[in-house]
């Protein structure tokens, strides 16, 4: 009997990796839930807040250009690291079956069946 292709599966993890290189499971994140678990994970706003704070210090002491590319990275660096967080959590959740777990346990990952015409 064939999984309808909505329900969302649990295999183990050896059993996932197999059927994810042979393109039998369709992996789907939750974004956003992706992209917070991630940002904690890295500690995103704890070193982001340093970043900018030295970024305005430059501003303040007269190196204003230098400041603001700083700010700007502060800002920029961040919000790249989140969009990439899918595909982060993919490639770390194939090689680390305790992630894998917590991602699927978390709602975070999901993994549905292609429907087979």
């Amino acid at each position: 009997m064939e999984t309808p292709a909505n329900t969302p599966l649990t295999l183990p993890h050896a059993e996932f990796i197999a059927e994810y290189a042979q393109g039998t499971v369709i992996v789907n994140f939750d974004a956003k839930a992706a992209a917070r678990l991630l940002s904690g994970r890295l500690l995103l706003p704890l070193f982001m807040m340093p970043v900018l704070g030295v970024g305005v210090a430059l501003a303040l002491t007269g190196w204003v250009w230098t400041g603001l590319a700083v700010i700007a990275l502060g800002i920029i660096v961040p919000k790249l690291i989140k969009r990439g967080a899918p595909h982060f959590l993919l490639q770390q959740a194939l090689g680390d079956a305790g992630l894998y777990q917590e991602l699927l346990n978390n709602g975070v990952m999901q993994l549905v069946r292609p429907v087979r015409a």
